[in-house]
């Protein structure tokens, strides 16, 4: 494929607990580069997942997500047929993304080169999906115009389009192991609860085994109390937000949070 969707980013209140709960709940892992006073970046082989401390005026929240691709300039050629659509450099100290981007409705992306030279640490590690016992298999973007973003990211990165069901609002692409989600956005899909904006809204992971995930998740939060993660669904308004989140993500039914609030996703193989 021309570009891999190779990581997501949290900005998280309490970085350090995260990254232990996705270790120890999923079995992702961490770089053999460590940088443990700025982030925290685990992976599952194929994308890694960097959690980043929150900083005085940025929200805690699921932050944005990063595209590698063989082709740099090729991208920004594309990307100047979609109007309002925009890039900068990056400091090069990081070693995941040289380019940060948005997309026509302002969704915050990465892009990295795949043989640029501030790719380190995780992302150079991952390789090896086929051992992970769980796996990143997609993530979810609501967004206001889904129908002209989903063909900016078609059409820019070479994205495949999956079949869906009739009357699925929603588009999946994929880049043959990742899907991203992108899902319309409307206001009044929160009748009854608190609004959340538009944005990316979860993280989907695909496990090897249902009965052994549950077992170890019941293992490690009967352990260690400081790793259960937020309740989800809870009363009138909880439910109604579940409700917005089921009706965005029919690949799984499962739905959890991580310690720190950020949605999940999770189903068997």
């Amino acid at each position: 494929m021309f570009a891999k969707l190779n990581h997501i980013a949290i900005v998280s209140e309490n970085y350090a607990a995260v990254s232990q709960f996705y270790q120890a709940v999923f079995g992702m892992k961490t770089s053999a580069k460590p940088r443990p006073g700025r982030a925290s970046t685990v992976g599952d082989g194929y994308v890694g997942l960097n959690i980043n401390p929150r900083y005085a005026g940025r929200p805690a929240h699921l932050d944005h997500f990063g595209i590698e691709v063989e082709d740099a300039e090729r991208v920004f050629a594309r990307m100047k047929d979609f109007r309002g659509t925009k890039w900068v450099q990056r400091p090069g100290n990081r070693p995941f993304a040289a380019i940060s981007a948005h997309d026509m409705d302002g969704n915050v992306f990465d892009i990295s080169q795949r043989d640029s030279k501030n790719r380190t640490d995780m992302y150079t590690e991952n390789a090896g999906i086929a051992e992970a016992e769980a796996r990143i298999s997609h993530f979810a973007l609501r967004t206001l115009h889904a129908d002209e973003v989903a063909a900016f990211y078609r059409e820019v990165f070479e994205l495949e389009p999956l079949e869906k069901d009739a009357g699925d609002p929603s588009h999946y692409l994929s880049d043959g192991h990742v899907t991203m989600i992108i899902r319309p956005w409307a206001i009044e899909d929160y009748l009854g609860a608190s609004i959340i904006p538009a944005g990316m809204e979860h993280i989907g992971f695909t496990v090897k085994s249902w009965p052994e995930f549950q077992a170890n998740y019941d293992k490690v939060t009967g352990k260690n109390p400081l790793l259960i993660p937020l309740p989800i669904g809870n009363g009138p308004e909880g439910q109604k937000r579940l409700a917005v989140i089921r009706d965005g993500c029919r690949l799984y039914r499962h739905h959890m949070t991580d310690v720190d609030g950020t949605v999940l996703s999770v189903g068997e193989a």
